[in-house]
């Protein structure tokens, strides 16, 4: 049985994975920013009894101090982590002329000031060998309009792999990453689509040699994979999952 935390599981691509590491008989935390959203997640995993009960931690990665205050609370369980999936963030797009200073900075502030000291931190409660799995997005390779702040966000981090895993070599930790196309999840309507612009996206995914949208079981495979003993190998990996989306 291995101990895995993943960050922003309340729902989508996170919550698939915590609910995939149950079903497997491993112990999972998850994160959340919103305890009502936490509690549901909850709700919804730990009445499956389908494997271990799931532990929710609240955790907002872009506030250092619940950075500390979770990593006090691992402390004091005495959980040393197996895995880390550092799943949870933001997309909030903007057309480059009307970006906004306070918008950038909130997007790197979510997507990678927070998941880096969030790994810095949690580093310290992980096993030797242990895994840190970030949850990119294949911006970092293809160009889309309005998604300036979410694109260098996700590049930053990416770039901060290596020297990650060099440095976190003699711990055994490893350091790679998921890039998911175009999924199916809460992240559309909360960056302001419609349910008419949402149905022409999956009109327009339908064209892809998928033939269909992503949804968040498509991308936990790779993320099982490379969190797992399975990946042990692996040193700045990077998966892309995208249903041909980038041929």
């Amino acid at each position: 049985m291995k101990q895995i935390l993943i960050t922003g599981a309340t729902s989508g691509i996170g919550y698939s994975a915590a609910k995939s590491f149950q079903q497997l008989g491993h112990q999972v935390i998850i994160t959340g920013r919103r305890p009502e959203k936490l509690d549901q997640a909850l709700h919804s995993l730990n009445t499956t009894h389908t494997g271990n009960p799931v532990q929710g931690l609240i955790c907002d990665q872009a506030v250092p101090a619940d950075i500390e205050q979770l990593s006090a609370t691992l402390t004091a369980q005495g959980t040393h982590l197996d895995a880390l999936i550092l799943n949870a963030g933001i997309f909030e797009p903007q057309p480059f002329d009307a970006m906004t200073l306070d918008a950038l900075e909130h997007t790197m502030r979510v997507n990678f000031t927070g998941p880096l000291l969030l790994a810095q931190t949690l580093s310290q409660r992980m096993k030797n060998p242990g895994s840190m799995v970030f949850v990119s997005s294949i911006v970092v390779g293809k160009a889309f309009a309005s998604t300036i702040a979410y694109s260098a966000s996700k590049a930053a981090f990416e770039g901060a792999m290596g020297a990650m895993n060099v440095e976190l070599a003699d711990k055994g930790i490893r350091v790679n990453c998921v890039r998911p196309g175009v999924t199916a999840t809460e992240i559309q309507a909360k960056s302001g689509m419609d349910n008419d612009a949402i149905a022409g996206l999956q009109q327009a995914m339908s064209q892809t040699p998928a033939g269909r949208m992503l949804e968040p079981r498509d991308i936990v495979p790779a993320i099982k994979y490379l969190a797992l003993e399975s990946s042990l190998g692996a040193r700045n990996a990077t998966v892309t999952i995208d249903g041909g989306y980038c041929l």
